[in-house]
């Protein structure tokens, strides 16, 4: 089918953000350099973008940008002042055309786990690790993962490039580490995991509100860590967390198409296959019998959520008493956003206000649109419409994400509305 001359661009950006990890995972294998692997997957795009808008997007477009991006590699080998060094890598990149046409999915997700693995060697600072994957493994802008730690966009640019550099001269090989190397990659690797679900569950900008390949593809590699690591707790209940989350994601959308937040969404649109799949992890975890830890009780909070039957019959109480533990494990801000925001369910908005307020003048929570969201919501609660319109808007000036700006605006707008009323 051919690309309309309208849309040529957002088209092929589509196809390339859903087959760009998979494309960067298989290259890496092939070429043993990730820089090199995303360098020869770009040029695909260019490609792309030259041919498709007059010949149509192929049958299957991972196939062709996977054949595109191989003869690039081929080229580059044969061009190389280092080419005679460079035979095998020639030999094998020739050796798997035939592969490159039939490409579709990577083996079992090896490539994919091969790719995380790699961006997560100890010998780049943890910070390197998140961004070099969620930019390789999550196909995420550099703006998107600066949103995600709340940092500017020249660090995280920089962070990629010094990564790329430090593994090549590194010469750190393409391949699933086993172990006590394992394990020493497992914390960063659960949370480059969750932060590509995030992004994916809740999109930090563009035009979606929901990206659901990049949670299929974060849970995808869950499910492989926690059959290679069983015994592992945090990663039993990171699957429980994300398999729970997934389970509301075509609630997340009303019949409109617009953006359902908890309080509205149907739940008989949850998933229970999902949710019983995250409950079944989330046992598993914790039969384990370590101490309590971050993923664990992400996940508990989740369970309460999804086995409640309305709202207003969530157990608020322990939800807040969870997010008391997980504040205390890890200090971070936007946990104790969340905990304001269950303690205003649980005890009443005055009590949510008042502890949302705490947080106003927090550093890392000046840009985060959540914030002015979740006051204005409190306020709403206490007919303080105007002060509650207020907050939405600047809420709506601090969202990056299309749908959620626009939600912010719809509430501004009814709070004015009330408040003239």
């Amino acid at each position: 089918m051919a690309v309309t001359a309208t849309d040529p661009r957002r088209a092929i950006d589509a196809v390339f953000r859903i087959d760009s990890p998979r494309l960067i995972a298989s290259l890496a294998r092939m070429t043993g350099d990730i820089g090199l692997a995303e360098d020869f997957a770009q040029d695909a795009l260019v490609a792309a973008l030259q041919q498709w808008p007059d010949d149509g997007i192929p049958d299957r477009p991972g196939a062709w940008l996977m054949a595109t991006a191989k003869r690039r590699a081929i080229d580059h080998f044969r061009r190389s002042k280092v080419a005679e060094q460079k035979l095998d890598e020639v030999a094998r990149l020739q050796g798997t055309q035939e592969e490159s046409e039939g490409w579709t999915e990577p083996r079992d997700g090896d490539d994919l786990l091969s790719l995380i693995m790699t961006c997560c060697h100890p010998i780049l600072p943890v910070d390197s690790r998140v961004a070099l994957t969620l930019r390789l493994l999550g196909g995420l802008s550099t703006r998107e993962i600066a949103r995600g730690f709340l940092v500017s966009e020249p660090t995280v640019a920089q962070r990629i490039a010094r990564a790329k550099r430090t593994l090549a001269e590194a010469r750190v090989p393409f391949e699933n580490p086993e172990g006590a190397e394992l394990n020493e990659r497992l914390d960063s690797i659960l949370r480059v995991l969750y932060l590509i679900f995030n992004e994916g569950y809740s999109s930090t900008s563009g035009q979606q509100w929901i990206r659901p390949s990049l949670c299929e593809d974060a849970l995808r590699m869950g499910r492989v860590l926690a059959e290679l690591i069983p015994d592992e707790p945090e990663v039993h209940a990171l699957v429980a967390l994300m398999e729970i989350q997934a389970s509301r994601i075509r609630a997340r959308i009303d019949e409109a198409g617009r953006p359902a937040l908890l309080a509205d969404q149907n739940r008989a649109r949850w998933d229970r296959l999902l949710i019983g799949r995250g409950l079944s992890a989330l046992d598993r975890a914790e039969k384990l019998g370590r101490p309590a830890a971050p993923y664990l009780l992400q996940a508990a909070i989740a369970a309460c959520h999804a086995t409640a039957p309305t709202i207003e019959q969530t157990d608020w109480e322990r939800i807040t008493s969870l997010y008391e533990l997980l504040v205390k494990l890890t200090g971070s801000p936007v946990v104790e956003l969340n905990h304001a925001v269950a303690l205003g369910m649980a005890k009443g908005p005055e009590a949510g206000l008042e502890a949302v307020d705490r947080l106003r003048d927090e550093p890392a929570l000046r840009a985060y649109p959540l914030l002015p969201s979740a006051r204005g919501d409190l306020l709403e609660k206490l007919d303080r419409l105007e002060e509650a319109a207020a907050e939405f808007s600047r809420a709506a000036r601090l969202a990056q994400n299309d749908q959620e700006r626009q939600l912010m605006l719809d509430r501004a707008k009814a709070c004015k509305a009330g408040t003239s009323g």
